[in-house]
């Protein structure tokens, strides 16, 4: 990439705070919490279901999913059906532990594959329709316990969606399944990425992880990141893919509209990227995963080409394109 392909002036960053940075800015002022209305939407936690969701979700459930939904502001509905696809495909599954016993592991049942110890901490209040005593194997009782379960780790207000949905199953490809079947549920999922809401989303994705631990080599929410790991789970949270590694992410051209800003030796030594935020009293800030022994924060950066960064330099952002 040459340097006409970066901008670093004010002016040039500005650009993305133009595009709706600048409410992401105040929401990490106040804090990351509030951060994630805008993965929400992406999510398609407002819109009606998909030809997809339909062909895959028996009507009762896709019905029940909506409804679910509503007691935990901020969680899609997309959501709890791509964990109830993963878990039981949606109830229809005849594997043991779905309708009676336990799974194959002994230690889960239900339609959501609750273990008992954890659904006995959501199965009340008893929703409309649900069993009193409340009953694993029961589709209403099971998943408004993990709409309650999600709201309780993270998906309320759309804080943090992707480490609700970790708490739930502890495992990275567990969130990655299940946010990309959540995105292929909403019916105007697809087109809600536009030359301005791929930033935004990916920012708000990578304020929820703020305080979470540098690991490198780390990809995996509520576990760790580094540098590029988080901005590449931040624009896939957003549908976008871009290389794993920082120099390589600065050398390929996005495919969305980014706000990567590069630190470096120089242009073909790479080694530290975050996601430009917009600016706080004047000051450019960025959401980072900066190194070993820290989590993932919040912190000023230079926008002078050259400017010292730590033992590093700026190198420059990549310019955001339309789709």
């Amino acid at each position: 990439m040459s340097s006409a392909d970066l901008f670093a002036s004010d002016q040039g960053l500005g650009r993305s705070l133009a595009i709706g940075a600048a409410t992401i800015v105040a929401l990490a002022v106040l804090g990351a919490a509030a951060a994630g209305a805008g993965l929400a939407s992406f999510l398609g936690g407002g819109s009606p279901p998909s030809s997809t969701a339909k062909a895959q979700i028996p009507p009762s459930m896709l019905a029940l999913y909506q409804q679910a939904a509503t007691v935990c502001p901020g969680l899609p509905w997309t959501v709890l059906a791509g964990i109830g696809t993963v878990e039981s495909n949606n109830g229809q599954s005849t594997l043991p532990g779905v309708t009676s016993g336990l799974n194959a592991e002994g230690l889960a049942e239900g339609p959501m594959q609750f273990e008992p110890a954890t659904f006995a901490e959501y199965d009340t209040p008893v929703p409309p329709g649900g069993v009193n005593p409340p009953d694993i194997y029961d589709p209403v009782d099971a998943v408004y316990a993990a709409a309650r379960m999600l709201c309780a780790n993270g998906a309320r207000n759309g804080a943090d969606i992707s480490g609700a949905i970790y708490a739930f199953n502890h495992a990275s490809w567990y969130v990655t399944e299940v946010l990309d079947l959540a995105q292929s549920y909403g019916e105007t999922t697809t087109q809600t990425v536009t030359s301005g809401t791929a930033g935004v989303v990916a920012v708000d994705w990578a304020l929820a992880q703020v305080g979470t631990p540098y690991v490198w080599g780390g990809e995996t929410p509520g576990v760790g990141f580094d540098c590029s790991g988080l901005t590449q789970a931040a624009y896939k949270a957003a549908g976008i893919a871009i290389p794993r590694v920082a120099q390589d992410q600065y050398d390929a051209e996005p495919l969305q509209p980014g706000d990567l800003v590069f630190f470096g030796t120089s242009d073909s030594a790479v080694d530290h990227v975050g996601l430009y935020v917009g600016t706080e009293g004047g000051q450019a800030v960025m959401v980072d995963a900066p190194y070993t022994g820290a989590d993932v924060r919040v912190e000023p950066f230079p926008t002078t080409i050259g400017a010292p960064f730590g033992d590093l330099s700026y190198l420059g952002a990549t310019m955001p394109a339309g789709p």
